[in-house]
């Protein structure tokens, strides 16, 4: 428990309620947090956790995508550290702003607190002493998706665009045919030495984002072949040969129709 240095002044702590990780990236000017899980309870753990590391303050906050698990812990690292900054992609803030509300826990302590500097593609963040680059390198997980990059430790932290512990997850906000080309950029940002770190799960190497890539590839492309062949959205989880179970993947196979282009679709799909 508790953060651990996996590259120069980036440490990683990985908390087993959600299996989610939290990292901190430090320079001169201070510590960029990079999520902050997903509860006034579970920031004030983090807080802890950050304190008892002693590599300094917290100056500055990341949220990869809207999900709870990586977002509602905003306001007690805010009340921790006073009013950072709260940096996320524009598409994740209207999300969580969206959607956020519904989700929030009944513990009468936990707050939707929105980023308050968003950005379309690409952002650098200085920390004195070195930079971090955040790109949106498309919709997969989410619409709003982040990448952190770490240039000068070579580390690349995905969010939930690649989960190391169980299969990637499409929710019912996920965008299954572009997901494999927002990887495609993700891979792009990468070396054969560059550590990366999931939303979920121990961090890896290169050949994780390969591998999620691939598969989630064939996600894509099963479905993109069903609907060509006019196979019904309520048949396709049976129609289908999956690389995961089916049960996982019926949001994809829904959204995934629904975001294909009526000239790839044989119809009527009904």
């Amino acid at each position: 428990m508790g953060f651990a240095e996996v590259a120069d002044r980036v440490w990683v702590a990985r908390y087993p309620r959600f299996d989610v990780n939290v990292t901190l990236v430090g320079g001169d000017g201070g510590l960029l947090l990079v999520d902050t899980h997903g509860s006034a309870a579970d920031a004030r753990e983090v807080v802890a956790d950050v304190r008892r590391l002693g590599a300094g303050e917290v100056t500055g906050i990341v949220n990869t995508h809207w999900h709870f698990d990586h977002t509602f812990g905003n306001g007690a690292v805010r009340t921790a550290y006073g009013a950072v900054p709260v940096v996320a992609h524009e598409t994740a803030t209207e999300e969580l702003a969206r959607w956020g509300p519904a989700a929030l826990p009944d513990d009468g302590e936990t707050a939707l607190v929105l980023p308050d500097r968003t950005f379309s593609s690409a952002l650098v963040l200085d920390l004195g002493d070195r930079q971090v680059e955040l790109v949106h390198p498309g919709r997969g997980h989410t619409g709003g998706d982040l990448v952190v990059r770490v240039p000068d430790a070579d580390v690349l932290l995905a969010g939930d665009l690649v989960e190391e512990s169980a299969p990637p997850s499409f929710g019912s906000d996920c965008w299954p045919m572009e997901w494999p080309l927002a990887l495609d950029v993700v891979l792009g940002l990468t070396t054969a030495a560059t550590l990366v770190v999931p939303g979920h799960g121990a961090p890896a190497g290169r050949d994780l984002v390969e591998e999620q890539r691939n598969v989630i590839g064939i996600v894509a492309e099963t479905i993109r072949d069903l609907a060509g062949r006019g196979v019904p959205v309520s048949q396709a989880l049976e129609a289908g040969e999956w690389p995961w179970p089916a049960e996982g993947l019926a949001d994809a196979v829904r959204r995934g129709y629904e975001q294909l282009p009526r000239s790839q679709k044989r119809l009527p799909l009904i």
